[in-house]
């Protein structure tokens, strides 16, 4: 749903929900600032009527009332709309803490702030925050990528995209056409997984990698969407964090902060260099190379191998 239809469903909810009596459509109209740029009194008709379907669509119970000096009115009873006692398990506040977190920083947070003031205005306490409702619990996320709410929402839409993704061992970003499935976040970074079109296969991409505007195509999707996207795990691999062998790399010093993180051991060399012992797993390779000129592979002999491979393709780029 568009944000602009939202918020205006969510203002005549609020008119329907707050008035004593029944309210005519012209009261309606002159109340909500969406239905004064209708125009027409036929567009103004046929956007009441289809806001008033979905509303009600939504559960929202609307009566309406006839004869009212030959006009019909519209009220939404608070005994008829309220809503059964809510309780929540430690997990579920906390994943509503989470995802406000995030709408606080995404786009929508102006319009979500606008619809808290309408609650209050419609009788809300002001000592009452959402954002807060679980105490002391304040999850963060960070959402800094202009990519993140148009692959929210064509997740949301299953529409397809294309955009252009850098990787992490190519010089110039590629386009890509991508059937977005889910968006995760691990280890303070967003991904997206999706099936890409142009490769025939499974995909994750890091939404810090997306260069330039994401661009929805339409069409529906040709491949079939599983039940169960496996984000993180497949970005742990990357990271070696499913490692069942070890590496042997030499790393400078004072660099490579994460790699000695994850080092089982280090032993200075001399000279500006270290040595270090670290889990070796699948997409090892590829987070190496993004250290650059800082890391040198001493062993396995594979992996020195697709590292040096790696590092060729991005100096033929």
């Amino acid at each position: 749903m568009a944000i602009a239809k939202a918020e205006r469903l969510m203002n005549l909810a609020l008119c329907l929900l707050g008035t004593r009596r029944p309210l005519r459509k012209r009261e309606l109209r002159e109340s909500i600032e969406a239905y004064l740029e209708a125009g027409s009194d036929d567009a103004f008709n046929r956007m009441f009527e289809r806001d008033k379907d979905d509303l009600r669509e939504l559960g929202l119970v609307i009566e309406t009332v006839e004869n009212l000096d030959g006009e019909v009115g519209y009220l939404a009873r608070r005994d008829s709309n309220r809503l059964p006692p809510i309780t929540l398990d430690a997990e579920e506040a906390a994943a509503l803490g989470l995802a406000a977190k995030v709408w606080q920083q995404a786009r929508l947070a102006g319009a979500a702030s606008g619809a808290l003031q309408k609650l209050r205005a419609a009788g809300l306490p002001e000592d009452v925050d959402p954002y807060e409702a679980h105490g002391a619990l304040e999850p963060r996320i960070p959402v800094h990528e202009a990519a993140f709410e148009p692959l929210m929402l064509a997740c949301r839409d299953r529409r397809p995209v294309v955009f252009d993704y850098r990787k992490a061992t190519a010089a110039h970003p590629e386009p890509r056409h991508v059937e977005p499935w889910a968006l995760e976040c691990w280890r303070g970074h967003w991904y997206l997984a999706g099936w890409d079109r142009d490769r025939g296969a499974e995909r994750v991409f890091r939404l810090s990698r997306i260069t330039g505007r994401v661009r929805a195509r339409s069409g529906r999707f040709t491949a079939e969407v599983p039940d169960v996207v496996t984000v993180r795990e497949t970005v742990a691999s990357w990271a070696g964090e499913t490692a069942d062998r070890s590496a042997l790399i030499r790393l400078r010093t004072e660099a490579g902060y994460p790699l000695r993180a994850k080092a089982t051991s280090v032993r200075e060399l001399g000279d500006g260099w270290d040595e270090l012992e670290i889990p070796y797993g699948h997409g090892l390779d590829a987070w190496l190379v993004e250290f650059g000129p800082d890391v040198v592979v001493l062993g396995p002999a594979e992996l020195r191998a697709d590292v040096v491979d790696r590092l060729r393709a991005v100096a033929k780029g």
